[in-house]
């Protein structure tokens, strides 16, 4: 996916950096990321769900609020409400550019924020948090030890993930107030829920008041063993997924006509893993799905093979032509299912003329109904003249060019 590298004034006028993950093909709608307390916009939660989504049509930006990543300002001087103006400003600098959101995502407190921003951001027709926080100021045991000094120096310098941050008292007075109750009550968008029961640092306990708050739309899905920061990649994968299988509903995703030649549309294959093997597979906004290896071969194992996707398309073309023929004839099919095997083979062995290895598909039919036997014969020839039968034992013609990088 390309991504473009931009910066914009955040609330207090420091400029924030930021990417905006677009998708290959046209832009169908935009999300926004917020990410967690003290991280930044390249944890890999963040960037999989923006990759995730981009496949789908949805161009991402994702920033990193003030004081943290590569933004400018000190966090010292950032609080609560300054996070949900930075929000604000990124939807303002989106909207600029004709790319209004219609989609936030919040990572632990930025899913607060998210939650609170949305009164603000008026296109905005869905939210997902992730581990989010019912209250701001749960963020607080991070740093228990120190609020006395905070109190009464200001400011106290804390260790958060192995880094060292300066907490502002201007920060602990604004999370104890910030109340989200009645700006979830009154979200008016969709809201979807990702949290990990075993989260041991935002207790689900904050998922069932964040749900019980809000109006419907609503929907929990729990992420299992999943921790906080959702690091490891199946779980990141599964998040994605979700958020992707559930905003459809929420978001219109309207893709312009496919290119003359092309009745279905671009299939579009972008690496997911570049440690690995995993592809995502996208066809228009609304079907995606996955290609990997066996983890034998050094993928996986979280989809189908390439050569798996070859023989599921033979063995649905060939259930879907029988159905067809049978439908127009109206003969008493039931069910078809098809069975489908590949392999390697030497030409001699599959009775064809030449040396070296040929490609073998090996189908098994089964057809349930009360058929007569001339019916059943007469199926079976059928299923030799479905497309993708015939595309595999003709000769396709394959063009390839090189696109240019963004």
């Amino acid at each position: 996916m390309p991504t473009e590298r931009i910066t914009f004034a955040g609330h207090d006028g420091n400029q924030l950096a930021a990417r905006l993950d677009l998708p290959d093909g046209p832009v169908l709608s935009t999300a926004l990321f917020a990410h967690c307390f003290t991280c930044s916009k390249d944890i890999p939660a963040a960037r999989r769900i923006a990759a995730r989504l981009a496949a789908m049509g949805i161009a991402v930006l994702r920033f990193d609020f003030t004081g943290l990543g590569h933004s400018g300002g000190e966090f010292a001087n950032t609080t609560f409400t300054s996070n949900v103006d930075d929000l604000i400003a990124a939807a303002h600098y989106l909207d600029g550019r004709n790319m209004a959101p219609t989609l936030l995502i919040g990572h632990s407190l930025g899913g607060a924020a998210v939650l609170r921003a949305r009164a603000d951001i008026p296109s905005v027709k869905a939210v997902v948090t992730l581990g989010a926080p019912a209250d701001p100021s749960h963020v607080a045991h991070h740093f228990q030890d120190a609020l006395p000094q905070i109190q009464q120096d200001g400011e106290a310098e804390v260790t958060l993930g192995g880094r060292p941050f300066r907490i502002g008292k201007a920060f602990v007075d604004d999370i104890s107030t910030a109340a989200l109750t009645p700006a979830i009550t009154d979200l008016r968008a969709a809201l979807l829920i990702l949290h990990a029961p075993r989260d041991d640092t935002v207790s689900i306990d904050n998922a069932s008041d964040i749900f019980l708050a809000a109006k419907h739309p609503k929907s929990f899905v729990t992420l299992d063993d999943a921790d906080h920061l959702i690091t490891r990649t199946k779980d990141a994968e599964y998040a994605a997924d979700v958020i992707a299988a559930w905003v459809s509903r929420y978001v219109k995703l309207c893709p312009p006509a496919p290119p003359p030649g092309a009745p279905e549309g671009v299939v579009r294959v972008t690496e997911a893993d570049p440690n690995g093997f995993l592809q995502d597979i996208q066809s228009g906004p609304r079907h995606h799905t996955v290609a990997d290896e066996p983890v034998s071969y050094g993928g996986t194992d979280q989809g189908m093979s390439p050569y798996g996707f070859v023989s599921s398309g033979l063995g649905a073309c060939t259930s879907m032509t029988i159905r067809m023929y049978a439908r127009r004839k109206q003969w008493p099919l039931t069910a078809v299912s098809v069975d489908v095997c590949h392999d390697k083979v030497h030409a001699q062995d599959a009775g064809l003329a030449g040396e070296g290895k040929v490609d073998k598909f090996r189908r098994k039919i089964r057809l349930d109904g009360p058929l007569s036997q001339e019916q059943r014969s007469k199926l079976l020839e059928i299923a030799d003249k479905c497309p993708v039968h015939r595309t595999l034992e003709g000769s396709a013609h394959i063009t390839t060019e090189l696109v240019p990088s963004a």
